[in-house]
C-alpha cells in the first residue's frame, strides 16, 4: 500500500511591517525569524502550552530563582501617595550598560516573572528592571487606586528613578500581555520624547475596548476569579465606598471587570477610563522602534484583534509585527526542555536595535 506523506505545516514566522531599508536590515539580521518555531513537542495544543506556562512560574523552583534573581529592591511612592516596586537584577553591572524595563502581565509578580528576567538577562547580559505596579505581589493598596492595565504616570515617576539613577545607560522595553498595552500606550503618548531606543510588545491585545470580550470563556472566568480574589477581596473595605465595588467583586469574568474597573483606576466613566488607557487611542503617535509578536492560536489575546490595525502597521516605518502559527498566549517554548524562545527573540532583537543605535552615534 502507497502511504502519502503530509507536507509539514510552514512554521516559519510572519513578518508584517512596512518596506524601508532598516526594517529590511533587521529583519534579515534576525536569525529566528527566517526559521521554524516548532513548539516544545509535549505541549501538544496551545491549551497545554498556557496551562504549563501558568503553572511554570509559580512553581518553587521559580520562587527560590526569584529569590536569588533580583539583587536590588526599591519601594516607591508615587505623587499620590500610592505604592509601586522596582525589582532589579545586575543592578550593580557597569552604569553604562545597557537597561531592559519590564512590564509585567495582569496579575504579575517577582516570581511569575522571574522567567522572562532570568532569560532575558541570560540572552543579552544587560540589567534587567522589573516595574512592579500598585497592589500587586507584596505591595499593599494603600491607596484606593488599581489599574489592571498600568498607569502612565506611575510608569513615568518608575522611569523617572530608572534614569536618575543610571543617567548614562540606554533604555529597552518589554511588555508581556497586559503589560504590552502599558508600554505601547506610553510609547504612544511620548512619540519623539520615549527614551527608549526599542521596544517589544509580546502577545498584545490590542483595543481594550473589544478585546477582553474575545477571550475564550474558559480563561476568561478562570482570570476574572483570579482578579478578585487577588485585587478586590483583599481590599474591600478600602474600595468599599466606590459604587462599582459590588459588581467588581460579582464579575464572572474578564469584560464584566474591565467594564466596572473604572472607578478603580481614577476615573468618572467607563468612556473616559477608555480613553485615558486603551493602547490604540494612541498607537499611531509610536515612533520608538516596536516589535510585536502574538500568536495565531492565543486563546486570550486573540489573533484577529490586530486585523483592525494591520494596514495601519504596513504604513509606520517602526513597527514589526512578527506572528507565528503555534505559541499560545506568552508561551513560545522551544525543545525537549521547554525553552523560551520569545525571550531570545527578544534579547537578539534588541542586541541588533542597539548595534545600529551605537553605530549611528
Amino acid at each position: 500500500m502507497k502511504v502519502t506523506r503530509m507536507p509539514a505545516p510552514n512554521r516559519k514566522p510572519r513578518v508584517i511591517c512596512h518596506d524601508n531599508l532598516s526594517n529590511r536590515h533587521i529583519v534579515a539580521s534576525l536569525r529566528q525569524l527566517h526559521e521554524n518555531f516548532t513548539p516544545t513537542p509535549w505541549l501538544f495544543n496551545q491549551h497545554a502550552q498556557l496551562i504549563f506556562h501558568s503553572l511554570r512560574k509559580n512553581l518553587s523552583r521559580q520562587k527560590r530563582r526569584a529569590a536569588t534573581l533580583y539583587d536590588h529592591h526599591d519601594v516607591l511612592t508615587m505623587s499620590d501617595g500610592g505604592r509601586t516596586a522596582l525589582l532589579w537584577s545586575g543592578h550593580a553591572l557597569p552604569a553604562t550598560t545597557p537597561t531592559i524595563v519590564v512590564l509585567h502581565t495582569i496579575t504579575g509578580s517577582p516570581t511569575s516573572m522571574a522567567e522572562l528576567v532570568h532569560d532575558l538577562r541570560a540572552a543579552t547580559g544587560w540589567r534587567i528592571v522589573l516595574c512592579l505596579r500598585r497592589g500587586h505581589a507584596d505591595l499593599p493598596l494603600v491607596t484606593p487606586r488599581l489599574n489592571i492595565l498600568g498607569c502612565t504616570a506611575d510608569l513615568r515617576e518608575q522611569l523617572d528613578v530608572i534614569r536618575t539613577r543610571f543617567p548614562e545607560t540606554p533604555l529597552y522595553g518589554v511588555g508581556s500581555s497586559a503589560g504590552s498595552g502599558l508600554l505601547v500606550r506610553y510609547l504612544g503618548e511620548e512619540g519623539e520624547a520615549s527614551p527608549f531606543r526599542a521596544a517589544f510588545a509580546y502577545c498584545p491585545g490590542y483595543d481594550t475596548s473589544v478585546g477582553f470580550d474575545e477571550v475564550r470563556p474558559f480563561y476568561s472566568r478562570m482570570m476574572a476569579k483570579k482578579l478578585v480574589r487577588q485585587f478586590i477581596t483583599p481590599n474591600l473595605e478600602r474600595i468599599a465606598h466606590l459604587p462599582t465595588a459590588g459588581r467588581l467583586q460579582a464579575a464572572v469574568d474578564l469584560a464584566a471587570f474591565h467594564r466596572d474597573l473604572y472607578e478603580l483606576a481614577g476615573h468618572d466613566s467607563y468612556a473616559a477610563y477608555d480613553q485615558a488607557s486603551n493602547p490604540m487611542h494612541v498607537f499611531t503617535g509610536v515612533r520608538t522602534p516596536l516589535m510585536l509578536l502574538n500568536a495565531e492560536d492565543d486563546p486570550v489575546c486573540r489573533i484577529g484583534n490586530a486585523d483592525p490595525w494591520l494596514e495601519g502597521m504596513r504604513q509606520m516605518p517602526n513597527v514589526i509585527l512578527v506572528t507565528t502559527a503555534e505559541g499560545s498566549h506568552c508561551a513560545h517554548y522551544e525543545g525537549w526542555s521547554a525553552r523560551s524562545w520569545s525571550a531570545r527573540l527578544m534579547g537578539e532583537y534588541f542586541r541588533v536595535m542597539n548595534g545600529l543605535s551605537e553605530s549611528s552615534n
